[in-house]
């Protein structure tokens, strides 16, 4: 049996869903504490200021991408095949509502939301690397991956996705076989 949320995660899960909802500017202190169901003092025990909110949830982005780049590296079906299944989001997924809130910052004007969301981008894309050895074959790799999150996050999930994974090895297999110089001359 799990144990319940801590206040200071039900803060940050309140101030993720009312970023995603409501923007920066609806994501006020007192939302965020009527929301996560604790007292406005409550909340400033645990976060002094919206700036303290707003470090904890890039916090907490930072810990659970790395988390995801880890688990992309030891999947069994290697990094590729993870980041393209884990980019359909999931219904409640922890590292996507995350997400989603910590790119309404950065698209709100926020540097460390930007900076945070690049530092975890190019961590995945060096996982898939890692995997695919070449740069711009993991940029293709996260762009089909980065496509399949975007749709999925506004309701259109692939209903092909196992055809698309095989499609990406497909891309894969064929840009890294041997080329031939053609006939001899």
């Amino acid at each position: 049996m799990t144990s319940p949320p801590s206040t200071r995660d039900r803060l940050l899960d309140a101030f993720s869903e009312l970023l995603v909802a409501a923007g920066s500017r609806g994501a006020t202190l007192d939302a965020v504490a009527a929301s996560a169901g604790v007292s406005k003092g409550g909340l400033l025990y645990h976060f002094g200021t919206k700036d303290a909110l707003v470090d904890g949830l890039l916090e907490r982005f930072r810990r659970m991408a790395g988390e995801d780049a880890r688990d992309m590296r030891t999947a069994p079906a290697g990094a590729t095949e993870y980041y393209l299944r884990t980019s359909v989001i999931q219904q409640g997924d922890p590292l996507s509502r995350t997400a989603v809130a910590v790119l309404h910052l950065a698209q709100g004007g926020d540097p460390r939301a930007a900076d945070a969301f690049t530092a975890a981008t190019e961590e995945w894309r060096t996982a898939i690397e890692e995997e695919v050895g070449d740069r711009v074959l993991s940029r293709v790799v996260q762009l089909v991956g980065d496509g399949l999150w975007a749709g999925s996050s506004i309701g259109v999930a692939p209903d092909d996705l196992d055809d698309v994974v095989a499609g990406v090895a497909a891309v894969l297999a064929a840009a890294r076989a041997p080329r031939h110089a053609g006939p001899p001359a």
